[in-house]
């Protein structure tokens, strides 16, 4: 199980590891959010930084701005001290790393505003 915490405006933010081609793990405060129906969400930059493969193929998507088209990476998250390959959505200019809904398939979310206690696992 991973704490998280509730930011300034509520959003829930869990810490995780990126880990690139070499093996180094990255830590990034990621956003979790349940409107992205997907694993992760990174920008391009950090995704070629982290050595990640870029598939062939693209994927349509509708986010809050519209229509986009995101590249697809495979990559490797550190997630509650286990490892998982994903298909990661690449973007021009996230301004966070996105978890999807897809977690929540496997792992439980417990959000207590009151309580200020936010796991996940």
């Amino acid at each position: 199980m991973i704490f998280g915490e509730f930011n300034s405006k509520g959003e829930l933010i869990f810490e995780i590891g990126l880990i690139a081609a070499d093996g180094d793990i990255i830590p990034v405060q990621a956003l979790l959010d349940t409107g992205f129906t997907g694993t992760l969400a990174i920008d391009n930059q950090d995704a070629l930084s982290l050595g990640w493969l870029r598939e062939s193929q693209r994927e349509d998507m509708r986010t809050a701005q519209g229509e986009a088209q995101f590249n697809l990476y495979q990559g490797t998250v550190l997630l509650d001290e286990e490892e998982f390959m994903i298909s990661a959505l690449g973007g021009d200019e996230l301004q966070d790393i996105l978890l999807g809904v897809r977690w929540l398939q496997t792992k439980r979310l417990v959000a207590d505003f009151p309580a200020g206690v936010l796991t996940l696992g």
